[in-house]
């Protein structure tokens, strides 16, 4: 096919960004052809306001299946011509979903013998995950590979070692999401040669520097094939001006459906027969394809060059029988018909809009995209990618539940039949509902035909038992009130279970043995308006100091654990700080951290699940284990302690046990901020500095053995949150402290930070001291003394004798509660708590205080 004939039809005398180019300043800067590939539309995102629309690929415009096939095919003609004949015989090809699905099999296709995987968001129960990783920057992040063949990234498909590995996405924007991709695969099957492929290059100068890096750092050959190449130019304040356009432009068009509806009202009450009778919409057929028998859907688990030779001889019947329907129904003959694909369903509509538009010749005028899970804004003008959206609900029953699915530039498009290919895992009667997809459909058609495409499922797993599919992380703001890029929470969401108990009960049960304290959930303190005052002054008195503590230990761990570490907060009081360290590396050094959070419990270990999913998704070797401050270590020692164990149970190996704190006053690890014993406000409240996230949940009735460990989301408390100004305020001191972070951390590279254990020391010796005999109630650090005022019966405080600021709210709330606090010399840290060593409900006061003595 001609790169001439592939053009056609991309070019209007009107250009699709130009709407959006005036408005927001956004300049489309490359070679001549850029304009015709793409266009510009706006979106909801906190990371990038415009959104690149491809003209030819066939996801949110429709274009000629001849024209979305030819672009793909001729890349991977010029990846063949790159590689040689026998080297491309030695290739295989690896498709990003939802979006290059179909993009990456048209690739595979044009090098003629490389067998085709592409990843997927959809698990698939059975079948076991070869790995996995994440887009930062999606709507939907979590990628996972699931080849039938768990060779197929390590052979050629025939038996033979892959040479190359060909990874295919639309745009090439920052790189990101495909070098993440490789330095995984290259960590399981080490290569010399990878190929990168997509039909733009938009990276910057400095994205196309650290490309060349990373080559060199992994050793391999990397090269890049495609079709156009150029630059975004975004003015400052781009995304708040983004922002604001995309409100202003939605509160509009809520109010036009808003008096639409108020009309379809008023005439549905002067004709009641018309309303009974319903619109006329269009009918809905189905057709037959017979879909050759053992031809998988696509490229989910895998497409050989055997299944690519079943298919090619099958299209032509298939495009015939969908032909003769088209032509037997009743009325005029469609002459304008769009072959609509399904997500990550593209290949297969893509192949069958090709074969109809063979078949039917200039009888019709044969269109192709796909429905998407992308929510992009919609504006009827003929300088903007997007005209039109049709709303409708997801249909099949996808792992991360229910929500809006859309389909683009269809209404209105003027298509006198919409043939809509799905597999028959989607086929649900959330498809043919009165608000599903064929019903929005039939309002903007003529006639609607249904195609249905088996869903392919490995063999192999109809005849074993697989572990369960592992879950998938939660964010915000369906779960915490943290951006969903902040964190994705390794959680399981309890919110709607009653946990809570009261701090005497629950303190009776733990001491007796009758329960863990991880079974149950403390009543969440609200703080007094004095306390909250006291915390928002401490707030900004140490928020230079905190930033300074962030910086050093985030410094710290890219220099010693490498350019991008996969940050793993233990839930939750290090979560905030996880939080702010990948704030760190994104405002000093343009990083875009993963960030996850896990549970831990005392006694209980790490939860195994969650170190599961992360070895699927991303390198163990690359997790930074994440925490706010240590104590007297007991975190420290339970983190390895449960990666050991989890190793030797057949656990995935090559996770670091080591813990990166913000502050280390125990003397516990060797990558920490400071050493330093004061304040983090975060210690001085609950869900509402960790957005609103509860401390985490095990119990057996509760969590199984594959469920990732409960928590709960405090929605209601919304209105004290602070989680926000909490994170703000201390990443505007960024700047201000950089200069003394870079000698910190210079100084703390060079120096011998081996673990003291002197908080444990001074632990043992406190116990012994004050008759407690248990280590276990002896709280050490201004965090940890916080935590047994706010959650448990406390007995007494110790503080440091002179100790200032730093124990204004351990006086305030120990006031509150009635509980001593003991002026003491010779404390290695600021302050300890201790809890109350002999605790029944008979050893406080009927207004729930603590006692005052032993």
């Amino acid at each position: 096919m001609s790169e001439r004939a592939t053009r056609e039809e991309t070019v209007d005398v009107v250009w699709s960004g130009s709407w959006v180019a005036e408005r927001l300043g956004v300049a489309l800067e490359g070679d001549g052809e850029l304009r015709e590939l793409l266009g510009l539309a706006l979106r909801r995102n906190p990371k990038r306001a415009h959104l690149l629309v491809s003209n030819v690929l066939g996801k949110h415009v429709p274009q000629r299946p001849s024209v979305v096939y030819g672009a793909g095919f001729e890349l991977g003609e010029r990846v063949r011509a790159l590689l040689g004949a026998e080297e491309a015989r030695r290739a295989v090809v690896l498709g990003y979903a939802e979006t290059a699905t179909g993009l990456g099999h048209a690739v595979a296709d044009g090098l003629r013998d490389a067998p085709y995987l592409h990843s997927t968001r959809r698990p698939v129960a059975g079948v076991e995950q070869a790995g996995g990783f994440e887009e930062a920057h999606s709507h939907a992040t979590s990628h996972l590979l699931l080849p039938e063949d768990r060779d197929l990234l390590a052979s050629d498909g025939t038996g033979a070692d892959a040479s190359v590995l060909v990874l295919v996405d639309d745009e090439f924007s920052t790189g990101n999401t495909v070098l993440n991709t490789i330095r995984a695969l290259h960590a399981l099957h080490p290569r010399e040669r990878y190929v990168i492929v997509a039909l733009v290059d938009m990276r910057s100068a400095g994205d196309r520097d650290r490309l060349t890096a990373f080559a060199a750092e992994i050793g391999a050959r990397v090269d890049l094939v495609t079709r156009g190449a150029g630059t975004v130019a975004l003015p400052d304040g781009v995304l708040e001006r983004g922002q604001a356009l995309v409100a202003a432009q939605e509160a509009e068009q809520a109010e036009q459906a808003e008096q639409a509806e108020q009309a379809a009202r008023a005439g549905r009450a002067e004709n009641p027969a018309g309303a009974a009778r319903g619109a006329d919409t269009a009918p809905v057929t189905r057709v037959d394809l017979d879909w050759p028998a053992d031809v998988p859907d696509g490229g989910r688990h895998g497409f050989t060059p055997a299944h690519r030779t079943a298919l090619e001889a099958a299209l032509p019947g298939m495009a015939d029988r969908v032909a003769a329907t088209l032509r037997g129904h009743a009325g005029p003959r469609p002459r304008r018909i769009l072959v609509l694909g399904f997500e990550e369903l593209m290949y297969a509509p893509l192949r069958l809009g090709t074969a109809l538009e063979a078949a039917l010749g200039t009888d019709a005028e044969v269109r192709y995209s796909t429905t998407t899970r992308s929510p992009v804004l919609a504006v009827d003008h003929p300088g903007y990618a997007i005209r039109t959206r049709l709303v409708f609900p997801a249909h099949d029953d996808p792992a991360d539940g229910p929500g809006d699915r859309y389909a683009y530039n269809v209404a209105g498009a003027g298509f006198d039949a919409v043939v809509a290919v799905v597999d028959s895992t989607a086929d649900t009667s959330e498809l043919h509902a009165p608000d599903g997809l064929l019903a929005r459909l039939a309002e903007h058609t003529g006639h609607v035909l249904l195609a249905v495409v088996p869903s392919y499922t490995p063999a192999p797993v109809l005849h074993r038992q697989e572990p369960a599919v592992l879950p998938e992380p939660l964010r915000g703001p369906d779960f915490s009130s943290y951006a969903p890029e902040d964190v994705g929470w390794l959680l399981q969401d309890l919110s709607d279970t009653e946990l809570e108990a009261p701090t005497e009960e629950r303190e009776e049960a733990i001491q007796s043995g009758g329960a863990h304290y991880a079974e149950s959930l403390p009543v969440e303190y609200q703080p007094s308006a004095a306390y909250q005052a006291l915390f928002t002054a401490a707030l900004e008195t140490s928020a230079a100091r905190i930033a300074r503590a962030v910086g050093t230990v985030t410094e710290t761990v890219l220099a010693e654990r490498g350019p991008r570490p996969v940050l793993v907060s233990l839930a939750r009081a290090g979560t905030p700080v996880g939080v702010l360290m990948r704030r760190w590396a994104q405002h000093r050094h343009g990083l875009d951290l993963p960030h996850y959070a896990v549970s831990i419990v005392r006694g209980r270990g790490i939860d195994a699940t969650a170190l599961r999913w992360l070895a699927a998704h991303h390198d163990p070797a690359d997790v930074v284990f994440v925490d706010g401050w240590t104590g007297k270590g007991a975190i420290t020692r339970e983190l390895a302690a449960a990666i050991t164990e989890f190793e030797a149970s057949g656990g995935p190996a090559g996770f670091d046990p080591e813990i990166s704190v913000l502050a280390d006053p125990g003397g516990c690890v060797r990558t920490y901020g400071t050493r330093e014993d004061f304040l983090i406000p975060s210690a001085c409240l609950n869900s509402t500095v960790s957005g609103l996230i509860s401390r985490t949940v095990l119990r057996a009735d509760l969590v199984g053995p594959d469920d990732f460990h409960g928590g709960k989301f405090y929605r209601e408390l919304a209105d004290s949150d602070v989680s926000g100004l909490f994170l703000d305020t201390i990443a505007a001191r960024f700047d201000e402290v950089a200069g003394q972070v870079e000698a910190e951390a210079k100084e703390l590279l060079a120096a011998d930070r081996a673990p003291t254990w002197e908080g444990w020391a001074a632990v043992e010796r406190i116990s012994e001291e004050y008759g407690i005999h248990d280590v276990n109630l002896v709280k050490p650090g201004v965090g940890e003394t916080t935590r047994v005022l706010l959650r448990r019966v406390p007995w007494k405080i110790l503080a440091k004798r002179g100790a200032g600021a730093d124990l204004e709210h351990i006086r305030l709330l120990a006031e509150q509660r009635g509980v001593p606090v003991e002026e003491v010399d010779d404390l290695p840290y600021s302050c300890v708590g201790l809890i109350h060593p002999r605790f029944t409900r008979g050893a406080t006061g009927a207004d729930g205080k603590a006692v005052q003595g032993a």
